[in-house]
C-alpha cells in the first residue's frame, strides 16, 4: 500500500461541465477525494471548467435531446445513486426552447475562484443540486447571482451581477486550458481527472469516478486514512 505521504507532487485537474449529467453522477467520489487530499501533504485537486456546453456547444433544448438526456439521467442514478428529481425532468428537461448552455455558470464559478477559491467545488454542487434537484434554471446569470447570494458568496454574486472584464478575462482563460490540456491529451469528453506528478502525466476516465472510492485511491496511488 502506498503511504500518504508518497502522493507528494500529486496535482489532480479536475475536468467537468456543469450541465453534465455524469460529472454531477461523479460529485460523491470527487468531494471525498477533496476531502482526503486535505491531509496529504504536497497534492491538491483543482477545477477545470472545460467549456463543452457552452459557445459553440450550447444549443436550445428540444424533445428529442430532452428524452436523450433523461435516459442518460437514468442511467446516472442506478449507477451513482445521485438524485435527478421529477421537478427537475419538468422544469429543466421540459422547458422546450430553453437555453441549454453552461456559459453562465462557468462565469458564475469563475466570480468563487476570484474571491472565495477555496470553495469553488462547493459552489459546483449547489449549482448542480439547483439544476438536477431543484429544478432551477442555472443557464442564466440572476438565478446563479441569487443562489451564490443564497450560500454566503456574497462577492462572487456581486462580481456576477457586475460581469467585469477581469472576470470574463478569467473565466476565458480557465476555459481556453481546460480545452488545450483536452487536446493534448487527446480527450473528447468529461468526467475526468488529470493527474500530474514529477514523473508525468495520466488520466483518470469518467468510469473510475462512479465505483468504490477505495478503487480511486488506488488507482491514485493513495492509501485510504
Amino acid at each position: 500500500m502506498v503511504s500518504r505521504g508518497a502522493a507528494s507532487g500529486l496535482s489532480l485537474r479536475y475536468l467537468f461541465d456543469p450541465l453534465c449529467g455524469w460529472c454531477y453522477g461523479a460529485a460523491p467520489l470527487i468531494d471525498r477525494l477533496a476531502v482526503h487530499l486535505q491531509g496529504v501533504p504536497g497534492t491538491g485537486l483543482s477545477l477545470a471548467p472545460t467549456g463543452l456546453f457552452s459557445g459553440s456547444g450550447a444549443r436550445r433544448m428540444d424533445a428529442g435531446f430532452a428524452d436523450y438526456a433523461w435516459a442518460n439521467d437514468v442511467r446516472i442514478a442506478q449507477l451513482t445513486g445521485q438524485r435527478f428529481s421529477e421537478r427537475y425532468r419538468r422544469e429543466v428537461l421540459g422547458q422546450i426552447g430553453a437555453s441549454f448552455d453552461a456559459g453562465p455558470a462557468y462565469l458564475a464559478l469563475s466570480a468563487v475562484a476570484l474571491t472565495a477559491p477555496e470553495r469553488e467545488l462547493e459552489a459546483l454542487r449547489h449549482i448542480q443540486q439547483a439544476r438536477y434537484i431543484e429544478g432551477l434554471d442555472i443557464t442564466a446569470r440572476p438565478p446563479l447571482v441569487e443562489l451564490l447570494q443564497a450560500h454566503g458568496l456574497h462577492a462572487a454574486a456581486e462580481r456576477l451581477q457586475a460581469a467585469d472584464a477581469d472576470l470574463l478575462a478569467l473565466e476565458a482563460q480557465r476555459r481556453e486550458q481546460s480545452q488545450a490540456l483536452m487536446r493534448d491529451l487527446g480527450l473528447h469528453g468529461v468526467p475526468a481527472l488529470v493527474c500530474e506528478t514529477p514523473a508525468g502525466r495520466r488520466v483518470i476516465r469518467g468510469q473510475a469516478l462512479y465505483g468504490e472510492f477505495s478503487e480511486l485511491l488506488a488507482e491514485l496511488g493513495l492509501a485510504q486514512a
